[in-house]
């Protein structure tokens, strides 16, 4: 086992044991768990050039063996994928996905195995930064040293170019959608935008959900706009409404005409509203059925959906089909527990509390917290249904504003 630290500028030497360079970097090409050395940078005389791993006989605290005496003295130049571990590894930051953290990279442990060299984990601690400081690379025994997996590393937080790793989206999509939104936030804001490009349109979607307002605006607005759109696509009506809110005008049009039909129709119902508003705070994501139907038939229903609003707690009763005209709620417990036969206007409650979309934003949220509410429905001039308030929405208009990023998304 060795760390990076013990072979950065030691020489390189011949066949015959003659001092011909020093070593600069060493070079991986990330993507899978273990990535294998590929080669080295060597200086000589102010020169770097590129020793490939074939020429290399032995690599250890003494320094480089080469096993030829032909060596090429072109200037290196990075080719496309290529991570030079000094460079763009050492002091950058990564995502340990199995501490859920953003740490620093403070040395390189390195293993051979199978006549390869390969990267293993990445020391974090301050036994490898001291390492790194001290004459002979001496580390006192009483440091501890953490060395982080480098499976685990689910981002490393570089400028160098096409370093992303494959496995990221894979590695990345492990975890909560909350602890990426709070790990991308601790990055940098290129890098915290990189991490959510790195995950798939659902993931991407869930975690900017749980970023806050103007982060969501700026990585949405950077983006190329396919692939944006279809991020918005798989956002809540609400949460897409209000990262177009936030975008210039000309950007958000661009964005809006971009997304498939039905979901841009969710959005564009919100988009009129204000932040200070019912309408601004509300969704468009709810059930709701007719009054004839039996418990039986509304069940069936709800398992036939392709999909299903992740807020269903409560089922909103309409007059018939494809009326939108309010008349009942019913929790989705009492629909279970109920008798199968009997229709949904026999166990609805007719008596409930509403919202119109031009309230105060925050009396909505307030109506819901005295009233012990997970939604409250927003009720039109015509009593037609036009959204519902989720309560986690509403407790943020209420918490403070040190608590809001506390707030589990109850829904989510």
């Amino acid at each position: 086992m060795l760390y990076l630290s013990q072979v950065l500028g030691r020489p390189v030497r011949e066949v015959e044991g003659e001092r011909v360079a020093t070593l600069k970097d060493v070079i991986v090409r990330l993507g899978s768990d273990h990535p294998p050395v590929t080669g080295l940078v060597a200086r000589y005389r102010r020169r770097d050039f590129f020793v490939p791993r074939a020429r290399v006989a032995r690599i250890d605290t003494r320094g480089v063996r080469l096993n030829s005496d032909i060596l090429d003295l072109r200037r290196f130049a990075r080719r496309e994928g290529e991570v030079l571990l000094a460079r763009d590894v050492l002091d950058k930051q990564l995502i340990d996905v199995d501490g859920k953290r953003v740490v620093r990279v403070n040395d390189v442990q390195l293993i051979e195995s199978g006549g390869e060299l390969l990267v293993t984990g990445a020391d974090v601690t301050l036994a490898g930064l001291w390492r790194r400081l001290t004459p002979h690379n001496f580390v006192g025994t009483n440091r501890p040293v953490e060395v982080i997996d480098w499976a685990d590393v689910g981002y490393l937080a570089t400028d160098a170019a096409t370093v992303q790793l494959k496995s990221s989206r894979d590695k990345l999509s492990r975890l909560h959608p909350v602890e990426i939104a709070r790990l991308a936030e601790a990055l940098s804001r290129h890098h915290g935008s990189e991490v959510i490009e790195a995950l798939d349109d659902e993931t991407a979607a869930e975690a900017l959900e749980e970023m806050h307002a103007e982060d969501q605006a700026r990585i949405i607005g950077d983006m190329e706009e396919e692939r944006a759109a279809d991020i918005l696509e798989h956002m809540s009506p609400d949460e897409a409404a209000d990262v177009l809110g936030d975008l210039p005008e000309e950007k958000a049009e661009d964005l809006l005409e971009r997304m498939e039909h039905e979901e841009k129709a969710d959005v564009q119902e919100l988009l009129p509203y204000e932040d200070d508003e019912a309408g601004g705070l509300m969704t468009t994501e709810f059930v709701a059925l007719p009054k004839h139907l039996t418990a039986g038939e509304a069940l069936a229903r709800l398992r036939e959906m392709a999909e299903t609003p992740n807020m269903i707690y409560y089922l909103y009763v309409v007059e018939e089909e494809d009326s939108w005209k309010l008349c009942g709620v019913i929790a989705l417990r009492s629909l279970i527990l109920a008798d199968p036969e009997f229709r949904l206007s026999q166990v609805m409650r007719d008596e409930f509390q509403f919202a119109h979309p031009k309230d105060s934003a925050r009396e909505v949220a307030e109506t819901i917290a005295e009233y012990n509410l997970l939604a409250l429905p927003v009720v039109d001039d015509a009593g037609d249904i036009a959204g519902i308030v989720t309560v986690d929405d509403a407790m943020e208009l209420l918490l403070p504003k040190d608590w809001r990023a506390r707030l589990p998304r109850v829904f989510g």
